[in-house]
């Protein structure tokens, strides 16, 4: 019989030591992020029950197992709310895999380079914006890698919402009324560029952009009333700015200004996506405040195994759940060793809907796994859930340079109040011939991210 020096009973004591003294830094038996830049691995940061679903639930769990609400209590602590009210009572099931111990797998890799040289470089100026040592926007990367505080971690999260320079994203959404029917299927297209912290340019910055962050536009290409709708977003470097909103409304054939802080409304009827949603960071950082970490803890994330380009070539997944088993996507969720909860309100929004934000953000890479909102009675709203992975199935790979691709595969956006889902997929293609684009150079900025380019693919 092999006799463990560590047993659940020591992380649950370590975990409620490092809340009890405010402490935030990854890693239990040692520092996280030294780790990782000496070997790539977590494998000594962390005792091996925080490693394996199985020492950690006693072999009640393995990885292969389904997580349905027949044992969903054995994992409990594990789900946020929602998720773990989606199994018990919604037939939503959950299939675990493996821990990734190897970091390489949880970053593009170009980013993971960046974060990894220019770690100890992130300051805050006087204004609360992340700066280098001479006093520059950021140079790409996380800038707090080690994130120790709620707002270093939301940085992580806001300098690069999809941690490529550039990012087109292909979407195909599905809306799931409460009594389980399809009630609207959109497609359409999410682009990024970033113009500060580049990791695959000569200069982390876009000449004569460093007074901004990215910009970034959304339109859509079907269904025929919504084809065209699009919204085009400037984002200001200073994170006290609100971003420039511009759209295009096909009935209104013309471009105009949108209220600013017009960021908690459906994109479209039916669908549950507001623009704060997007990345848990959907809004300038610092019109959000009273950022808290509430705890550190382990938790069941999608982030790994969550791309199936083989069995599925248009990437698109098989559902099951809800009425009429259609509700959910199938994923895969890894027992993560460490997640910060971080908490803010929106302090620069007096007339939001939402009275706060809880976020679950995977310490080994600094990327959200489950975001909560409350109204502001303090009652839970909606849930915001993503899935990450490799672009690796078995032996087929959709490549990213000379690597596998890192990204998002798809999203559960749960308004629990009204019982809504809105479930989309990053595709490989969608109405009107689009498709990914990564790290593709500023020709993206003239070819999606203009008010003429809105315009154009609206008439």
């Amino acid at each position: 019989m092999r006799i463990r020096k560590y047993d659940r009973d020591f992380t649950r004591r370590a975990f409620l030591e490092k809340s009890l003294k405010g402490v935030a830094t990854a890693g239990i038996l040692s520092p996280l992020w030294p780790e990782i830049a000496r070997s790539g691995t977590i494998d000594k940061a962390y005792p091996e029950e925080l490693l394996s679903i199985d020492l950690y639930t006693k072999g009640q769990i393995k990885p292969g197992d389904v997580i349905t609400a027949d044992n969903v209590e054995i994992v409990k602590d594990l789900l946020d709310p929602i998720a773990y009210r989606q199994v018990k009572e919604m037939g939503r099931r959950i299939t675990i895999v493996e821990t990734t111990t190897d970091v390489t797998k949880l970053f593009p890799h170009e980013y993971l380079e960046a974060t990894l040289s220019n770690a100890g470089k992130a300051k805050f100026d006087a204004n609360g914006n992340v700066v280098t040592d001479n006093g520059k926007p950021w140079i790409g990367g996380n800038p707090f890698p080690d994130a120790k505080t709620g707002e270093e971690a939301f940085y992580n999260l806001t300098l690069s919402w999809g941690r490529h320079d550039e990012s087109v994203y292909a979407v195909r959404d599905w809306d799931i009324s409460p009594s389980g029917s399809l009630s609207y299927q959109y497609d359409f297209v999410w682009a990024e560029q970033n113009t500060t912290g580049l990791v695959n340019k000569s200069s982390p910055y876009l000449a004569g952009e460093e007074d901004k962050l990215r910009y970034q536009a959304v339109w859509f290409t079907s269904p025929t009333d919504a084809k065209g709708t699009a919204f085009l977003n400037t984002w200001y470097y200073d994170q006290r700015e609100f971003p420039d909103l511009l759209g295009y409304l096909p009935a209104f054939k013309r471009v105009r200004n949108f209220p600013t802080n017009q960021r908690f409304e459906p994109l479209v009827p039916g669908i549950t996506i507001f623009l704060s949603d997007a990345w848990a960071a959907g809004d300038p950082m610092l019109t959000w405040g009273n950022y808290k970490v509430i705890g550190t803890k382990p938790h069941l994330g999608a982030v790994s195994g969550n791309w199936t380009g083989k069995t599925n070539p248009n990437w698109e997944r098989e559902v099951h759940g809800g009425p009429n088993g259609q509700t959910f996507f199938e994923d895969y969720k890894e027992l993560i060793p460490e997640v910060l909860v971080v908490e803010a309100e929106p302090i620069g929004y007096p007339r939001a809907p939402v009275g706060k934000k809880r976020v679950y953000i995977d310490v080994r890479n600094m990327m959200f796994v489950s975001y909560l909102t409350y109204d502001r009675r303090g009652e839970i709203w909606k849930s915001f859930e993503p899935a990450f992975s490799q672009y690796q199935d078995g032996d087929t790979a959709y490549m990213d340079g000379g690597h596998p691709l890192w990204s998002w595969t798809h999203v559960h956006s749960h308004d629990v109040q009204t019982n809504r889902m809105s479930r989309f997929v990053q595709a490989k293609q969608i109405t009107g011939g689009f498709g990914p684009e990564y790290n593709i150079g500023p020709s993206v900025y003239d070819k999606y991210l203009t008010a003429q380019a809105i315009r154009r693919f609206g008439t």
